[in-house]
């Protein structure tokens, strides 16, 4: 990848001016950060142990992958607040555990525990100021907003009130966060990412993805698999008819409770990698940091029901041949390729290893629609995120090695060809096409160009040896435009350049006529 640097930064230096060369080193170190993020086998996480102190290490069962898929080219979801649910008058969070207690949904010791960690938690905000008091604030309000709107239930006390006190530890004593932080507490396997405006939030995803990931390395690391889901299994909450792993945060419009197909799907595959670790009898005599390898394949198939339910509630969305999963419960309209893949190569591996006939038939009905789909997701020389949104370098490879896995799994030529069209792009230049080729003179004019996929464009005019017009921008694919000044009539040499996020650089010149003005 290296040489395709050198190669790029000789061709600025022969076109560019020295304002030029600065903005497209700008750029340059732009394509760099997403060509070389940092490692994929290890992310960075900060640490908080019982004592406060918070020490910097790499996980490295985590990747750095985004862990709650966003696009980074355009319309980007963030963590802004949803409008408030509808309330019922009267309902606090102390009123629905008084009334969770009274109806005999939770016991003494659990109304007592967590009426405590409520307490706690709005003694503490007092104490705090600026960014700190309002994070906790922002996590309590959530939880108001759950009791007002009738959704605090029983099953949801677990990660609700665990969330309350990972925050409240963490805002007392903890260092300020930057935007998408993971964070990991000494003795737990579970992971937490930082939302502003929404506080440390249990991330489901992420910490799935990261029980793969220990499968993935081996029987050595076996037993930290097995504390991370008796850590995740009691978080789960009673939502369409199963179990479901939700989140407790506003995001991209939606308001919690809602879950998402994607970590479902990683759950059922964590449960199944689980199932495969510790073996498949049943057994006897488990605890509940230990159970038996097959109550795993149970507890998944407890999972299940929230793909047969319809938005807002499931994430199902049937079609004629078969059925959508979605990303996010809260946004039946929208269609994310990598989340959708990925929740089948769960209900996949779940199916195949369980047999479980409901999971092959959820899986099928998936699996039509996602090949039906697929070909919409493939634009000039890049994949796309969503209908034309492409993906950036990070996404277009996640997609990549989504594709490869249900080629591998199901040899599907839509799924086998798409991922080596994908694996391609990864190498191929840019292309480019100059479409502007006359103008009139003395006049502002646009110069047109076709391009194949998201890149760095920079643009030279010359008149002779002598450059009369220059700058760059970004592009998606599709017909590009800069905007250039009025010129003297005459003739004049146009040359784009392009380099794309794995950096491919190309190059195309052309002539334009620039005619005088009234002919």
């Amino acid at each position: 990848m290296i040489h395709l640097y050198l190669s790029y930064w000789r061709e600025v230096e022969r076109e560019c001016s020295i304002g030029q060369v600065r903005g497209r080193l700008y750029g340059l170190l732009l394509i760099a950060a997403a060509v070389f993020p940092a490692s994929a086998a290890a992310a960075p996480v900060l640490v908080m142990a019982r004592g406060g102190r918070v020490t910097r290490r790499n996980d490295p069962f985590l990747t750095s992958r985004p862990a709650t898929p966003a696009p980074a080219i355009a319309g980007a979801a963030s963590s802004r607040a949803a409008p408030p649910p509808q309330r019922t008058p009267g309902r606090t969070v102390g009123s629905e555990l008084a009334r969770l207690y009274r109806t005999h949904q939770i016991d003494l010791a659990d109304y007592r525990s967590y009426s405590a960690s409520f307490a706690a938690a709005l003694a503490t905000v007092k104490r705090l100021s600026g960014t700190r008091a309002a994070e906790l604030e922002a996590v309590i309000e959530n939880l108001h907003a759950i009791a007002a709107a009738g959704e605090l239930t029983s099953s949801r006390l677990p990660a609700l009130f665990l969330t309350l006190e990972r925050n409240r530890q963490w805002w007392s004593t903890g260092p300020l966060l930057s935007s998408g932080q993971q964070v990991e507490f000494d003795g737990s396997q579970l992971v937490w990412e930082y939302y502003p405006g929404q506080g440390i939030e249990l991330q489901v995803l992420g910490t799935f993805g990261k029980a793969d990931g220990l499968y993935t390395a081996g029987p050595s690391d076996y037993q930290q698999l097995r504390q991370l889901l008796a850590e995740m299994i009691p978080l789960a909450a009673q939502r369409g008819g199963g179990l479901t792993w939700e989140y407790y945060f506003n995001f991209d419009g939606g308001s919690p409770p809602w879950t998402s197909a994607m970590s479902q799907g990683t759950a059922l595959e964590a449960l199944t990698r689980a199932s495969e670790a510790f073996g498949h009898s049943s057994g006897s005599g488990g605890t509940a940091a230990q159970p038996p390898a097959g109550s795993y394949l149970a507890i998944a198939a407890r999972a299940l029901p929230i793909f047969t339910v319809p938005p807002p509630v499931g994430v199902r969305v049937p079609t004629p041949i078969g059925a959508r999963y979605l990303q996010y419960s809260f946004a039946a309209g929208t269609d994310i390729i990598n989340a959708f893949l990925q929740s089948l190569i769960g209900l996949y591996d779940y199916a195949h290893v369980s047999g479980n006939q409901q999971a092959q038939g959820l899986f099928a009905a998936g699996d039509a629609q996602a090949r039906a789909e697929l070909p919409q997701f493939v634009a000039g020389g890049w994949s796309l995120y969503q209908p034309g949104v492409e993906d950036s370098l990070d996404y277009h490879t996640l997609v990549t090695g989504f594709l490869d896995e249900l080629c591998a799994r199901t040899g599907a030529p839509v799924y086998c060809a798409t991922a080596r069209r994908f694996h391609a792009d990864l190498t191929t230049p840019p292309a480019l096409t100059l479409l502007t080729t006359r103008t009139t003179a003395k006049a502002p004019f646009a110069v047109r160009f076709q391009l194949s996929k998201y890149s760095h464009v920079g643009i030279v005019i010359t008149r002779g040896q002598d450059p009369v017009f220059e700058t760059s921008a970004y592009f998606g694919y599709g017909v590009g435009v800069f905007d250039a000044p009025p010129l003297p009539a005459g003739s004049y040499t146009v040359r784009l350049a392009a380099t794309d996020l794995p950096g491919n650089f190309n190059r195309v010149e052309g002539s334009l006529q620039v005619a005088p003005r009234g002919r």
